[in-house]
């Protein structure tokens, strides 16, 4: 924690952290540095009563020095306790939320507050949710008005219900800067409901991200009230122990909140622990740092976090989504790998002398359990004692060859870790803190240095000793005024950081992130973060004018009552309660599929597996299909055979920059662009063609064709068996003369604006210009209806069973995950796609670099790079194919395009091209990787599948083989395309 402006005499600071096991707090003098700055420090088991344990580890640690409690100038305190409540679902801590959402036009309609929360969680938390007028699109244009007649009628339902915890969240509030719509349905709720509840607003909780920023500023709002108990609680602590200084909480991102911020956004310290041993170790290891960082490996009694350290002192972030007790949300954290190994893990023999750590564990029991302390249960840290370490009051005789095995299966645990976490292949430094340092080996594989810095064990504490004071802020301007607004944004930053206790004067950058929106051509994204030293006199002075009643004072005495809630089996997911193995999809006698949720899930699988690393993700559309399920829509498939020749329907897509549609999910703009369709032909639909299989569009299709919206079925079948990143790479267009042929196209925002490319057009590359353009002009994403197709065209044209295809991809994933056994998805896949004749495995490995660039058209471009793994990594079989190659790169845009491998002489070797379908599973779920997804580290099977035979004709290489995207080879075939089998043929009722 650093002190601005301070003499000597105002040095001290303290440090906590409260873990599940132990409490720690170290007394730091800033004006000092690393170990140096430690004057003393403290560990104690952490009791039931978390201010308990505070106040007796504060008062030994004072105890320790000869300093007075007068001279603290700081306290910061990081802890879980947060957290906990939400997972144990303690419905004496965890409250009721009402959620009010700005969405017009029907956006994010399909997945409604609470849509992926686990139900029993959903259960204790949800006590009212609406969808109202507003919301701004992410270009900070006005989607819909906010209506205070509406907020005003949702107060009085709310107060009714007694609710006294409020969260409102608007479409594109970050980038809200003429309308302020959360801030004005804040006002109105106030005027309704008084200061007696609670209204976050998602805006000052998390970024960009409709439903993860929504489920995060609902898990805030469920704990406001014990968070403000307990931080009351806290300094009621540091009153009645005599400490007269500011009380902060840490951030998950290795920040100070003021108290009054922390009993505002709890979440924002629910993951503070991590990144607080990050931090320390920093401190501690300076001069260690390498100048690209190194990692830091934290062992504690029951699991071991590694992470990354950045050179500024920093934890590296997470850039996806976090789950947070089965909730999905978009909270910054720190990028931080657990495994189950601390020093109470256990040890496991089996008969055969195999031996196994862990994951389980016995914890703070480890003084009483342990062998080393006269136990009967074999942990790690008695492997470490056998092995030399002096610990405990009693002899621990093991087998030298279990100790050898244990030693060496510790050590792979750990290096495997260190490597999912490392930027590079380069050999790494490795600062290693914690109470369970003893458990690590002093070499490591693609480690060149491990570092035990002195006072390692309580580094956690010390991370939170030294926090500063975090500002951020971001937005997205139109031009070419990027310096100008990249200034803009950094000064409001600042603003935020004072707001926050901060002092303007000693701000430092710590990030800054410049770059281009996808699929537009002159819009430009800024974000950017700082640190200030914090204003100690102005947060104390707020915290001494904090009333604290002599009730509250008393009460920290004793420990609070928790009641959990008891689940019943009606909270169950389904998911969890079918056997995946033997479900039998719902056919009816005259030969349609009725889908249910299982189903859904198998295709939402199955098309990210076919959308070949591009597509998008089918997660939102899953969502909103399985949300129309809940409703009670139907949704129906029926084969392209039974298809009668003048059947009509048309091939439909959503398009538009993935920024927007995780922004402003769902939507009507699809809806509108049939319609529109319809009404330009002339005709009546009799079903749904998807464009693409492949990605969000495979799934996103099947909404349109529910009761409540079309209520027709959707084709078994599509004109890409796969996804294609450009217009003109569908069947339609492989057997069309022209271009014309598939004009016209209607697209429709969803919020009014239309536009139709009519024919005739003079070639592809205008159509597709038009239709870009016109995407563009609204908001970058919307619905598209092509020239409607005859089913009898269809036949002739069309790729059969995809939707067949992807349902029997995804149960095989979903059987292998609920088995436990994703080494054996890629077997399995190859049988799904028609056997070894149709699809195989080319490689299996870890990720060693990406490089990708957003091009004019707004594709990602690039190319993955997948090394082999070292014979120590290999676990399976499957690890071992592509023997004599060293590495595999993968090209890509949007979708992966080859796979190239390399030898070691250094010569290539053509292994696959498009049109060949190329993924990219993630070993450890055997679900498909998004080119978004590829990072460093990622261990990955690399597989191909036979294009449908269209694919590999002279026309459609032209047009979608390597030569379109510019890669110097020749398409071979290898694989024999089999032709799906039709899960309405294999399951349809006999007569």
């Amino acid at each position: 924690m650093s002190v601005h402006n301070s003499s000597p005499s105002k040095t001290l600071v303290v440090g906590v952290d409260v873990g599940g096991t132990n409490t720690d707090s170290v007394l730091l003098d800033i004006s000092k540095s690393s170990a140096d700055a430690v004057v003393a420090s403290h560990k104690a088991p952490t009791t039931s009563n978390v201010t308990l344990s505070v106040q007796a580890s504060l008062e030994a640690l004072l105890s320790k020095s000869s300093a007075k409690a007068t001279d603290i100038t700081a306290l910061a305190i990081g802890t879980t306790h947060f957290l906990n409540a939400i997972i144990e679902k303690d419905t004496s801590r965890v409250e009721k939320v009402a959620v009010l959402r700005l969405a017009s036009h029907g956006f994010s309609s399909g997945t409604p507050p609470f849509a992926d929360w686990p139900k029993a969680l959903e259960k204790i938390v949800h006590g009212h949710s609406a969808i109202i007028p507003g919301g701004c699109n992410i270009d900070g244009t006005l989607i819909g008005h906010v209506d205070e007649a509406a907020v005003r009628e949702q107060a009085g339902i709310i107060k009714s219900k007694g609710i006294k915890n409020v969260v409102v969240v608007g479409i594109g509030c970050a980038t809200d800067e003429k309308y302020h719509q959360e801030d004005t349905v804040h006002d109105w709720l106030r005027a309704e409901l008084g200061d007696g509840v609670n209204i976050v607003l998602s805006h000052n909780i998390a970024r960009p991200g409709l439903l993860a920023r929504e489920n995060a500023s609902i898990l805030n709002a469920s704990i406001m009230n014990f968070a403000q108990r307990t931080i009351r609680a806290f300094i009621g602590a540091i009153r009645r122990i005599g400490l007269s200084c500011p009380l902060y909480l840490t951030s998950n991102v290795g920040h100070l909140l003021p108290f009054s911020e922390a009993m505002r956004t709890p979440i924002r310290v629910f993951s503070s622990g991590a990144t607080n041993s990050i931090r320390g170790a920093a401190f501690l290891a300076k001069s260690a740092i390498s100048q690209g960082g190194s990692i830091v490996v934290d062992i504690g009694g029951t699991t071991s976090d590694v992470g990354y350290l950045l050179k500024n002192g920093y934890p590296r972030l997470a850039k996806s989504y976090t789950d947070l007790a089965g909730v999905k949300v978009n909270l910054e954290m720190p990028a931080v790998e657990s495994i189950g190994l601390g020093g109470g893990s256990i040890l496991h023999v089996t008969d055969s002398g195999y031996v196994t750590v862990g994951p389980d564990s016995v914890g703070h029991n480890l003084t009483t359990q342990a062998l080393c302390f006269g136990g009967n249960t074999a942990t790690a840290t008695d492997i470490a004692v056998a092995s030399g370490a002096d610990i405990g009051s009693a002899k621990v005789s093991l087998p030298e060859e279990t100790v050898h095995k244990a030693k060496l299966r510790m050590k792979k645990m750990l290096e495997d870790c260190i490597d999912r976490v490392k930027l590079s292949p380069e050999p790494c430094t490795v600062i290693l803190v914690g109470g369970g340092a003893i458990l690590c080996p002093d070499e490591l594989a693609g480690v060149s240095k491990v570092v035990v810095p002195e006072h390692a064990g309580v580094a956690n504490a010390i991370g939170a000793a030294i926090s500063k004071v975090f500002g951020s802020a971001e937005t997205i301007i139109k031009g070419k005024g990027v310096e100008e607004g990249i200034a803009q944004v950094r000064a409001r930053a600042i603003q935020n950081a004072v707001a926050h206790g901060g002092y303007a004067d000693s701000a430092i950058t710590l990030y800054e992130e410049v770059s281009g929106v996808p699929y537009t051509t002159d819009q430009t994204s800024i974000k950017i973060e700082v640190a200030c030293e914090a204003d100690h006199k102005r947060v104390h002075a707020e915290m001494t004018n904090t009333a604290i009643s002599d009730e509250l004072l008393d009460q920290v005495l004793y420990e609070e009552t928790k009641k959990h809630a008891i689940p019943d089996h009606s909270e169950d997911d389904s998911k969890d309660t079918i056997d995946f193995s033997t479900y039998r999809p719902n056919i009816t006698a005259s030969g349609e599929w009725i889908l249910s949720e299982t189903d859904m899930r198998f295709l939402a699988i199955g098309c990210y597996i076919l959308g070949c690393g591009g597509g998008g993700s089918p997660y939102a559309p899953y969502l909103h299909t399985r949300q129309l399920l809940l409703e009670g829509d139907t949704l129906r498939i029926t084969r392209i055979e039974d298809l009668k020749d003048d059947d009509v329907m048309p091939p439909v897509a959503s398009v538009g920059t993935p920024a927007v549609s995780i922004e402003r999910p769902g939507g009507n703009g699809l809806l509108y662009a049939m319609q529109a369709m319809e009404k330009e032909m002339n005709v009546k639909f009799d079903h749904i063609l998807a464009t693409e299989i492949g990605g969000a569009n495979g799934v996103g299709t099947i909404v349109w064709g529910a009761s409540r919206f079309y209520d027709i079925p959707i084709v078994d079948g599509d004109m890409m068996g796969r996804a294609y990143p450009n217009f003109e790479m569908v069947s339609q267009y492989i057997h069309a003369s022209s271009v014309n042929e598939m004009l016209p196209v209607v697209l429709a925002s969803g919020s009014g604006e239309q536009v139709t490319i009519p024919a005739p057009q003079p070639d592809v590359a205008t159509a597709s210009a038009l239709i870009r353009t016109a995407c563009v002009g609204m908001g970058s994403a919307a619905g598209a209806a092509g020239r409607p197709l005859s089913g009898k065209t269809l036949r002739e044209i069309g790729i059969p069973n995809t939707y067949s295809l992807a349902w029997r991809l995804g149960r095989t994933v979903a059987i292998a995950q609920k088995a436990g056994n994703t080494a054996d998805v890629p077997r399995a896949l190859i049988e799904a796609a028609g056997g070894d004749k149709s699809a195989r495995v080319l490689f299996q490995g870890k990720i060693r670099s990406v490089k990708s660039t957003l091009t004019t058209t707004a594709h990602s471009l690039g190319e993955v790079t997948i090394e082999r793994l070292s014979d120590s990594e290999m676990e399976t079989e499957v690890d071992k194919v592509g023997d004599g190659l060293v590495e595999v790169v993968v090209p890509f845009m949007n979708e992966n395009l080859a796979a190239i491998g390399k030898k070691e002489n250094g010569s290539e070797q053509i292994l696959a091209t498009v049109p060949d379908l190329i993924f990219l599973l993630d070993t450890s779920t055997g679900e498909a990787v998004g080119v978004q997804e590829y990072r460093y580290g990622l261990k990955v099977t690399i597989m191909i599948m036979a294009p449908h035979p269209l694919w590999a004709t002279e026309r459609a290489l032209e047009v979608a083989g390597p030569s379109a995207f510019h890669l110097p080879y020749n398409y071979e075939a290898t694989l024999e395309y089999t032709r799906p089998v039709s899960v309405i043929d294999e399951f349809r009722p006999k007569a």
